[in-house]
């Protein structure tokens, strides 16, 4: 009883001193596929994707590299599943990437060992980073002792833990109806040649285990997130108590294109990857032919719809599971547009390794290429200044807007059908997807109220200035090359800053010739008001 005791107020102080749902609003998410990030040694030997094995990568290799993370201005990493998994190659390769989980309790060796994980942990919290740990609750995976179409399979449970007989899992049966909801939560994930075995949650021991497990995950490695895969396949209900037990920030992947479906989850998940806007975000910055009312569409349902509108969401245009947004173009400007997206998208936005470096892997498993392959090269790597600067703008719309965070991102209404404009001040975002061989035009009217009369802005990506319109108070901007741009005030810009420092040493300039303009105005005042005195 002592000991329980003593385990309880443990948590419960770990949970006080837990990152909240609303410290996480404010970061950048970077996420690793724990294996081809960095090898522990630094040594850079070939891997080869397609052959979906283990190439090396460790936790203290990710440690060794955390500057070439926290230079491109992120604040929180999210890595591969930390738990052991199958060790035999299967018919479709090595665990590499950790969502085939044998033993929950047990890190995966291939990764490091426990006091790696534990200085992970530290290290990133000495850079005021989180740590985010991806998690597989669902299922287990476990390659049949006699591989047939006939089910039920056969398998060897002891080789399992802590789940060990048949009856901790639901019976064999592999989803074939994704809009059968049932079938769904009870029915099992892979295939004949590598059944994932659905884990029985309704079970109250089942359930007191994984609840046993997260806690003592999250406390014994100081996480400070999870990102939880396949949340829809476990029953809605389980989440509340699941999440909640963790005393951590907790994000769902809900893998549809439907924002009501989606929307049933943020009402017991702190937050969901933003999968509806992906899929018409995707096809409306793939060329000029994309489609941005379905974009925006998808964008109001959501606000409209989710518990927290989109403020809750993670945002993101590449991850592990789905195919690199240059295998779809390969103009440069597309790929600069819809980067562009999640850092003025009112959720928390994650770039996926290797996307800063132009990687062009198509689905699984090419996408999962080697981050060494790049020698980790920052210099004279578009992607990497351009994502760089939009951390950077993000976190001084941040320090700059007290609501920046909370409040919602607007569509200004445009003519032309290749660009979008996004209002959340101080930022506005023009985005296009004419591409590179275009010059695209945006228009924003006075009446939309976004900006002094003769204003001074900055595009933060070009350092180009702009005036509003003095009488007006429109702005016309035009891009060359079909480049997004973001613009801000300039008053907002730091001359000691990492943003167009020479836009911002002009504004502070001008403030500075219109103080002294308004003070010698006033001293002239003032002696003539003392002259009048002795007359």
């Amino acid at each position: 009883m002592l000991f329980r005791s003593m385990a309880a107020t443990l948590f419960f102080v770990a949970s006080a001193a837990a990152a909240s749902a609303a410290d996480w609003r404010s970061r950048s998410i970077y996420q690793v596929v724990t294996d081809r990030f960095a090898t522990t040694n630094g040594l850079t030997g070939p891997c080869d994707p397609s052959a979906r094995k283990y190439c090396g990568g460790t936790w203290q290799g990710l440690i060794n590299r955390l500057d070439y993370i926290q230079n491109m201005g992120f604040d929180a990493v999210w890595i591969s599943p930390v738990s052991a998994n199958v060790e035999e190659e299967t018919a479709y390769g090595d665990a590499y990437h950790g969502y085939w989980t044998r033993d929950l309790n047990t890190l995966n060796p291939k990764f490091g060992t426990p006091g790696d994980l534990k200085a992970l942990g530290s290290a990133l919290r000495d850079r005021n980073m989180y740590l985010m740990v991806d998690v597989v609750v669902n299922h287990y995976a476990a390659p049949p002792t006699n591989i047939s179409d006939k089910i039920p399979q056969s398998f060897d449970f002891t080789s399992l833990a802590p789940f060990t007989s048949a009856n901790d899992f639901h019976p064999q049966c592999f989803i074939t109806d994704t809009s059968n909801q049932t079938e769904v939560e009870q029915c099992w994930l892979g295939d004949a040649s590598l059944p994932l075995l659905d884990i029985d949650t309704e079970n109250p021991t089942n359930f007191e285990m994984l609840r046993s497990w997260i806690v003592n995950l999250v406390l014994e490695y100081n996480i400070d997130g999870l990102r939880i895969s396949d949340a829809r396949y476990i029953r809605q209900s389980f989440w509340r108590d699941f999440a909640g037990a963790s005393g951590v920030f907790a994000m769902g992947e809900i893998l549809s294109d439907n924002v009501s479906y989606t929307s049933d989850y943020t009402q017991v998940l702190d937050a969901v990857l933003d999968y509806p806007t992906w899929f018409t975000l995707v096809e409306a910055f793939s060329g000029a032919k994309g489609n941005f009312d379905s974009l925006m569409r998808t964008v109001l349902e959501s606000q409209e719809k989710y518990a927290s509108g989109l403020c809750m969401t993670g945002s993101f245009v590449e991850n592990y599971d789905q195919p690199r947004f240059p295998s779809f173009t390969k103009d440069e400007s597309l790929i600069k547009n819809a980067i562009t997206w999640p850092f003025i998208h009112d959720g928390i936005p994650i770039v996926y390794y290797g996307q800063e470096q132009g990687f062009q892997g198509g689905a699984v498993p090419s996408n999962h290429e080697s981050l060494w392959s790049s020698d980790y090269h920052v210099y004279q790597k578009p992607l990497v200044q351009h994502i760089t600067d939009l951390n950077a703008v993000r976190k001084l719309a941040i320090n700059s807007k007290q609501n920046f965070l909370t409040s919602q991102m607007t569509f200004v209404p445009q003519l032309n059908d290749n660009v979008i404009a996004i209002s959340k001040p101080p930022l506005l975002a023009l985005l296009t997807n004419a591409g590179n061989s275009s010059t695209a035009t945006w228009t924003i009217p006075g009446n939309a109220g976004l900006f002094l009369k003769g204003q001074t802005l900055v595009d933060v990506l070009t350092c180009q200035s702009y005036n509003v319109d003095p009488v007006t108070g429109s702005l016309t901007v035009e891009s060359r090359y079909g480049l997004p741009q973001v613009i801000l005030p300039a008053r907002y810009l730091d001359s000691r800053g990492s943003l167009c420092t020479g836009a911002a040493q002009n504004s502070a300039r001008r403030i500075m010739r219109n103080h002294l303009s308004v003070s010698g105005v006033a001293i002239l005042i003032g002696l003539i008001t003392t002259i009048h005195s002795f007359i």
